[in-house]
């Protein structure tokens, strides 16, 4: 494991990922404790201050997790709504019930910026005006500052610790985003082989799971956050894991700490189609990749993984529509995917929320986005165009979003 671990973050050195005398540093700091840190910091704090009430706060978490705000949460994933302005309104009238947005964590911060924090208290005072839940993803900017040092992940646990004591209008915050992705998380394997990210990915989670309970008892962690596809082989120009390998792997490394304190109160998961052409009730049978048809799959790995039937949350879903003439001049560069038009979206988005809303152990839905982003290599999946001006998806994606507020 350490040697390919060397290779991997020389490799990215040279490639000119990160720079600077720091690298050497941090190269020699990750290779000597890449096994016994990563341990350390799942299984050491297991008979530490807050182990006596685990039993109590899981339960009563998830008990929370599929009663709070409602039986089933509907929101949008858009960052666009920590500005002032129309957003965060405009995502309340077209029926949504939370918000996602993203704080990003930097290397060497173990707090967020003063500036940061009015944000996210601003943010957090205009959605409880309109009776919005926030979910927090925390997460770092690419995979070249992937927090992998004990001190890294010591900063991260913080970061999100401070948002939990200092912002108590934020109680749900995702861990990540899409480990399991090159994109976002580098070392994916060893020189074996073996899934690294699986294994720093746990010992983050489980870092900032006792450091935010610390802050907060009721604060909600989820972890996962994964993408629905992976390749699971190495070398390939795009290392990257299924989320099916990756489950496992978390599973296997957690019992490999020993460790008996949870690591999250439930599972974030982006069940993306691989094109918003694609119904999203389409299965995947004998595949890795998992998507809102693969349901009872995922609660069977999720189980196997930690030991119990765990909370999920579908945080981030899309469907991706194509711009009309008169908007074109709103957007910039060439759209790459194969967006459909605004009814199909809607008949799309329609039949994912009542099909998760159906779902056992599914507690809510976060569509990715309210409104589109400008550039056309990013995603047009909102129901409001990039200038807040609603499409004709807005009242049928509405009239769903009600209909499955009450589940299934």
């Amino acid at each position: 494991m350490r040697p390919a671990l060397l290779a991997l973050i020389l490799a990215l050195a040279l490639a000119g990922c990160r720079g600077g005398a720091g690298e050497e540093t941090r190269t020699d700091t990750v290779t000597e404790t890449v096994a016994d840190t990563v341990t350390e910091s799942v299984a050491d704090t297991d008979a530490e201050s807050v182990a006596d009430t685990d039993a109590e706060t899981v339960a009563d978490t998830d008990a929370e997790l599929s009663t709070e705000p409602g039986a089933f949460v509907v929101g949008a994933v858009d960052d666009a709504a920590r500005d002032p302005g129309p957003v965060l309104g405009q995502l309340a009238a077209a029926g949504f019930r939370a918000v996602g947005i993203t704080s990003y964590w930097e290397p060497g911060l173990s707090a967020p910026t003063a500036e940061e924090l009015g944000v996210l208290q601003d943010v957090a005072d205009r959605a409880g005006k309109r009776d919005l839940r926030i979910f927090l993803a925390v997460f770092h900017r690419g995979s070249s500052t992937t927090p992998l040092t004990a001190a890294e992940r010591t900063a991260f646990s913080s970061y999100v610790a401070a948002i939990m004591r200092d912002v108590p209008k934020i109680r749900d915050v995702i861990v990540g985003n899409e480990p399991n992705l090159n994109r976002f998380w580098l070392p994916q394997f060893g020189e074996d082989g073996e899934n690294l990210a699986a294994v720093f990915y746990l010992a983050l989670l489980a870092e900032v799971y006792d450091a935010a309970k610390m802050a907060a008892p009721d604060a909600r962690i989820w972890g996962g956050a994964l993408a629905p596809r992976g390749i699971d082989k190495p070398n390939t120009g795009r290392d990257t894991h299924s989320p099916t390998t990756f489950i496992r792997d978390l599973g296997a490394e957690l019992r490999r700490t020993g460790r008996t304190r949870p690591v999250l109160d439930g599972f974030a998961f982006h069940p993306y189609p691989a094109a918003s052409s694609i119904s999203p009730d389409r299965p995947h049978p004998g595949s890795r990749t998992l998507g809102l048809a693969d349901h009872e799959r995922l609660r069977r790995l999720l189980r196997e993984a930690f030991g119990r039937d765990v909370p999920i949350l579908y945080s981030e879903f899309g469907v991706e529509t194509t711009i009309p003439a008169e908007k074109a001049e709103l957007y910039q560069g060439s759209e790459a995917g194969t967006p459909v038009d605004e009814a199909t979206q809607a008949d799309f988005y329609r039949r994912a929320l009542e099909l998760a809303a159906c779902q056992e152990d599914v507690v809510g839905m976060l569509l990715f986005h309210s409104h589109d982003e400008p550039f056309l290599t990013g995603f047009q999946s909102g129901v409001y165009y990039v200038d807040g001006t609603p499409k004709t998806s807005l009242a049928p994606v509405r009239e769903a979003i009600v209909g499955v507020r009450n589940g299934c």
